[in-house]
């Protein structure tokens, strides 16, 4: 952080605040704006608006918070100009979109979206706001480039309450699924290159969530809970018990990518699934997957997934884009360790936005010049050159056939 005032940080950092100041017509939200992302970025204890006020040389914390609160911009034109630094500075064609949800523990009932609810940060349920957010991840490096606050119905059918917190009158409820559509539609609509999203089982287990993916023609690996059916012209099966009577040779051993102790190496089992003509057509230029994921160590502990791929996808791409998800978990802990995530204080919905997208902005360009680092760096180093069951292999791949007589799943793998 001490080289933000020196060198290529700070010429990349003032491109970034060019790019984004035109979304402000007037001078001194745009200068708080500067001052509040450089905050962001700093060597600040807790990003509050004390703290950042310090940092920025302001005696007070009010015109930080007027730009949380008062000053007119809209953190949507910012959102879109995000999206675009991080497909000029992270883009690849095989780019992973990401979904996800984030809890911030919240006191109190007045924060717009709070109340006991489930969060996975915590691990339990508490008091708090969940926010959905998509993450862009690439060989390049990965960052958040989008969110949208998620609405309780305790919320969203009490209009008093939605107006004290300046909620818009036309914030319907939405489930977290469908806010994961909207950020995957402006995501596809966005300069963005996206060739795959990925997200856990919350929206894997959505059908509608899977064809929405399916009819924009976006490739998904999509994890599933164990009792997820998978259905087919070859039958219905639970995914826990198709998997489990898989022949031992369908498991194969592939790393999911680098982790903070190097490969993390399974075992997989996967196979294709029978097209379905009525969604598929004739020609299909995609297949539908199920995936399994065995521990090595433990294994007895097996992660599921269904996939949506195109027809000449290999296995091992397969599984890249399935240890793609954490990406987003690095995300969130980069984002709330280094530039205050999780750290406002604002109540209000505007606030919430303003506040989110600036710390997503603030994000994005560390990891944008972490990749150009990478980048630098390689430059200078000389590189070296680079049957009655429904499993049947096919080529180099399992996959599940339809058979001559409706399946019983008991004794599918009998050899």
């Amino acid at each position: 952080m001490e080289d933000l005032g020196t060198g290529l940080w700070a010429a990349e950092l003032e491109d970034l605040f060019l790019r984004v100041g035109g979304r402000f017509s007037r001078v001194e939200p745009r200068r708080r704006m500067r001052d509040y992302v450089r905050g962001l970025l700093g060597p600040v204890g807790r990003k509050n608006g004390w703290q950042l006020a310090e940092f920025a040389g302001h005696n007070t914390p009010d015109g930080l918070q007027r730009l949380l609160a008062g000053a007119r911009w809209d953190p949507e034109e910012i959102r879109d100009d995000l999206q675009e630094y991080v497909a000029e500075k992270l883009g690849r064609p095989d780019g992973v979109l990401i979904i996800d949800d984030t809890g911030f523990l919240k006191k109190g009932v007045t924060s717009a979206g709070v109340q006991r609810q489930y969060s996975g940060t915590a691990g339990r349920t508490e008091n708090c706001q969940i926010g959905v957010f998509a993450a862009y991840a690439s060989s390049r490096g990965r960052a958040l480039v989008d969110r949208e606050l998620y609405l309780p119905k305790s919320w969203t059918a009490d209009a008093d309450r939605c107006r004290a917190a300046k909620i818009p009158e036309d914030r319907a409820f939405a489930t977290k699924g469908e806010l994961a559509r909207r950020l995957v539609l402006r995501a596809l609509a966005s300069d963005l290159p996206i060739g795959w999203v990925t997200a856990d089982s919350a929206y894997g287990q959505e059908w509608g969530f899977r064809r929405f993916l399916e009819e924009a023609g976006v490739g998904y690996v999509l994890a599933v809970p164990k009792s997820q059916q998978v259905k087919s012209l070859a039958g219905i099966w639970r995914i826990d018990q198709l998997i489990t009577e898989a022949p031992e040779d369908a498991w194969q051993r592939v790393s999911a990518g680098d982790g903070a102790k190097g490969p993390r190496v399974y075992d997989w089992a996967s196979a294709r699934l029978p097209v379905i003509d009525f969604f598929d057509g004739d020609l299909p230029t995609h297949r539908r997957w199920v995936l399994a994921r065995r521990s090595i160590k433990r294994p007895q502990e097996i992660a599921y997934y269904l996939a949506y791929a195109p027809t000449a996808v290999t296995v091992a791409e397969l599984v890249r884009i399935a240890g793609s998800r954490w990406a987003i978990e690095e995300c969130f802990q980069a984002a709330k360790n280094e530039c205050g995530l999780d750290e406002y204080e604002v109540r209000r919905y505007p606030g919430w936005y303003r506040h989110i997208t600036l710390a997503m902005l603030a994000h994005a360009f560390l990891a944008a010049m972490a990749a150009a680092a990478i980048e630098r760096g390689t430059e200078e180093t000389i590189t070296a050159p680079s049957r009655p069951s429904p499993w049947q292999k096919s080529g180099n791949c399992w996959q599940l056939a339809i058979p001559t007589q409706h399946p019983n799943t008991r004794g599918l793998f009998t050899r």
